[in-house]
């Protein structure tokens, strides 16, 4: 008999994490990538599917006042943790539903069409049913010119490791208990298993390295991740077969750096890509050449592309803004080919610049430490920037003091759950309209800072205390009060030197 989870976990709820792919306005840079312009009638729609805890439609919805948001998950209880942050921050603009994917086009109190549509991790997760209940929501309730962002996992990169998932998936429906019981004595079992040396892990080096990362992982998320009735890994032609059903094309990675080819693609690979005409058959080839596991892809329905002159102005005209410390931005990025050296002339100049805070493209080539520097290159460096983390496109300037006032109300939400938990671990920005990850104790000391409080060591301690609590140094506990409180100043200092600016001049704190 059928039932509602029609094979999806249910037992455990999903982490809360915050997937920057999401962000409207990184979806609309991939756009802006390929030369394409979206929809720009009315007040935008935003509609996310299967949206785990929330988390992430709650921050997007507190950071983009001016964007109608909905979302839907199977899971009711999830759902009303969702609908109780969002109450919590007073967030206005956002909608959340326990619907089935088949249930939610009938929903009366959607709008009519979506500018963007959003699935993180769902679609290698569920039944054919439910992706073809998933397409057909596309079909009738995207716009023209609108974005789909879909992640899934990908072949070749799964081939050699879906065996070890269905050795977890197998052993865990054979024993008794709760789900994280199950895990563990599924995991306990390959264990044995690879302790008399089969083969399949003697011929597969990387999949011992798999299970070995796998066995520290987060039980919520592997049960999400592994233990689900349906679970398939995709070629990128075949769902992009399926997605053309709704009358979508691909455009681009939302992972920008898949965007680069020398990171990623020798010259031999690029030239033998350059020969191959076909965009579906190019992309699946691609992903031989990188061993690809997991795509984040971003298609249209349907396009009118910017001329030269238009792209170039859009382009000049668009702000971007370091997100990670400038102390902290590495010298290289990692791609597929691995650690990639970034020329410091180029790199520099336009990190120092935005340390200095949010400054549109227009702004960057008019300063003279730029002035030699081509167009293209600060483009690429840019984009480089942005995939590999550090930056992130922003809204429009203007637009800041008014977004603030949401995104205030829902940092303060989240800051003040940090009390008790460490699940919420990233704040809003109202510069990017995006999140920037500040972990439990980073959120304490922003509300100490906030509060001006005087001693911020002690006072979370205090909390800490109450909660039978002890910090972790160089994998041991500490012990006494005196040592708790010094470890905590010393983070305090880290957090006032390197986090407080970078959140001052992204306008949350």
């Amino acid at each position: 008999m059928s039932t509602w989870t029609a094979g999806y976990v249910a037992d455990l709820a999903y982490t809360h994490g915050f997937y920057r792919e999401l962000t409207p306005a990184l979806l609309r840079l991939v756009q802006l990538c390929v030369g394409q312009r979206g929809p720009d009638e009315g007040r935008p729609t935003y509609c996310e599917l299967g949206c785990g805890q929330g988390f992430s439609t709650n921050l997007l919805a507190a950071a983009n006042p001016g964007i109608s948001f909905y979302a839907t998950d199977f899971n009711p209880g999830q759902i009303a943790g969702a609908r109780r942050l969002a109450r919590e921050a007073g967030t206005p603009n956002i909608q959340f539903f326990d619907h089935s994917f088949a249930e939610l086009g009938a929903e009366p109190s959607l709008p009519a069409q979506f500018d963007f549509i959003a699935l993180h991790g769902i679609y290698s997760w569920i039944s054919p049913e439910n992706r073809q209940h998933i397409v057909e929501f596309i079909r009738q309730r995207l716009k023209p010119g609108g974005l789909v962002y879909i992640s899934y996992n990908a072949l070749p990169g799964w081939a050699s490791g879906e065996p070890l998932r269905r050795l977890l998936a197998n052993e865990e429906h054979q024993t008794g208990g709760t789900l994280t019981e199950r895990i563990d004595a599924a995991i306990g079992f390959v264990e044995r298993l690879q302790a008399v040396q089969p083969a399949y892990f003697g011929q597969s080096p990387v999949i011992g390295k798999r299970f070995e990362k796998l066995k520290g992982e987060n039980r919520n998320y592997l049960a999400h991740e592994y233990f689900n009735k349906h679970w398939t890994p995709f070629y990128f032609a075949d769902v992009a077969a399926e997605l053309s059903e709704a009358k979508l094309q691909f455009i681009g990675s939302a992972h920008l750096l898949d965007q680069i080819d020398p990171v990623n693609l020798t010259n031999e690979q690029r030239k033998f890509l350059d020969g191959e005409s076909d965009p579906t058959r190019k992309q699946t080839l691609r992903d031989f050449m990188v061993n690809q596991q997991f795509r984040r892809d971003v298609f249209a329905k349907g396009s009118v592309g910017h001329s030269a002159a238009s792209q170039r102005a859009e382009w000049l005209a668009t702000r971007f803004a370091l997100t990670t410390p400038r102390a902290d931005v590495p010298e290289k990025v990692m791609g597929a080919r691995g650690e990639a050296d970034l020329q410091k002339h180029i790199y520099d100049p336009i990190a120092d610049a935005l340390a200095e805070g949010p400054a549109t493209v227009k702004q960057l080539t008019e300063r003279p430490e730029l002035s030699g520097m081509s167009f293209s290159s600060v483009l690429q460096a840019l984009t480089v920037l942005t995939g590999a983390g550090h930056v992130q496109p922003c809204l429009d300037a203007e637009g800041d003091a008014a977004r603030a006032e949401q995104t205030r109300a829902f940092n303060t939400a989240v800051c003040w759950r940090a009390m008790e938990t460490q699940d919420l671990q990233f704040l809003a920005s109202p510069v990017t309209g995006g999140g920037v990850p500040l972990d439990r104790f980073g959120q304490l000391f922003l509300v100490a800072h906030q509060e001006g409080r005087s001693d911020a060591p002690a006072w979370v301690w205090s909390i800490l205390a109450q909660q039978n609590q002890r910090l972790l140094k160089d994998g041991k506990a500490l012990d006494t009060a005196e040592a708790n409180t010094a470890e905590l100043a010393a983070r305090q200092e880290v957090f006032l030197s390197k986090r407080l600016p970078l959140l001052e001049r992204l306008g949350i704190a």
